[in-house]
């Protein structure tokens, strides 16, 4: 089966916060949008939330937050604060598919965000004040679809490899060696990072790293959490500290302590 990460970090205190629905775009765009995603929030009278995102391979088009904007991965922890009232609809870009959708090759966004008038003019009008309005999901939704389906077209010869060659991390969790993905495509290694530097954003290193610490951080907050060790097992690490390195370096807490964490937000939820 194919890995979707969805990186919400905390999840279970980013329940009480926020709703988030994610919903299937029209059919003639599901080669290159895996899902939109929709998250509603009300605290007024309540402190801002700061909520947490791992890092994916996806582009994403955001209206109606401070941080909209077309956002390309990112090697870090996606940060955002929630206050007041409010919504925010995302289009999220199959990766490898940037350039088809929106006009430009993810490695554009190496260097930040753009702004949705940049990358797609006026046209973003309308979603925005939707938006604004906080219409309901059928609604923004269909102004997505209309949106993007004017815009795309047929995927270049390279952008397919770049997609199938994600897609192939994706469904399966033993691929954690660039020269074995190299292999697989029937590339070279060097030919394969310069493919995915220009269509997906990152290095496959990178793109294998994020796939294994999503799934880590799904099992650490699952009812039946590994240990440490099964779980850098599992994941392929060579060893139990190699795995608790990687994990720390971009989270910020060592995998057992955010494990505990999740174990007490539950049990204090329920």
């Amino acid at each position: 089966m194919e890995r979707t990460p969805q990186g919400i970090l905390h999840r279970h205190a980013a329940r009480a916060r926020f709703t988030l629905n994610r919903f299937s775009p029209a059919p003639p765009l599901r080669e290159y949008v895996q899902y939109y995603w929709v998250v509603r929030w009300d605290l007024r009278g309540r402190p801002p939330h700061e909520q947490r995102v791992l890092p994916n391979l996806s582009t994403h088009v955001v209206f109606g937050t401070a941080s909209a904007g077309v956002w390309g991965p990112s090697r870090s922890v996606f940060a955002h604060a929630l206050r007041d009232r409010g919504l925010a609809l995302g289009v999220r870009v199959v990766p490898g598919c940037c350039g088809a959708v929106l006009g430009l090759p993810a490695g554009d966004l190496r260097d930040g965000p753009r702004s949705l008038p940049d990358v797609l003019g006026h046209a973003v009008r309308e979603i925005e004040d939707a938006v604004r309005r906080e219409s309901d999901d059928p609604e923004l939704t269909s102004l997505a679809d209309a949106l993007f389906t004017e815009r795309i077209r047929p995927l270049t010869n390279p952008e397919r490899r770049a997609r199938d060659a994600v897609a192939l991390i994706a469904g399966d969790p033993a691929l954690t060696r660039v020269d074995e993905l190299a292999a697989r495509t029937g590339m070279t290694v060097r030919a394969l990072q310069r493919l995915f530097t220009t269509h997906i954003g990152t290095g496959p290193k990178w793109a294998i790293r994020v796939y294994r610490l999503g799934d880590a951080e799904a099992r650490l907050s699952s009812d039946s959490p590994p240990s440490q060790a099964e779980l850098a097992a599992e994941l392929g690490y060579s060893d139990q500290a190699h795995f608790a390195r990687d994990f720390t370096s971009l989270v910020g807490t060592p995998p057992a302590s955010y494990g505990r964490q999740q174990k007490v937000t539950e049990q204090a939820q329920n």
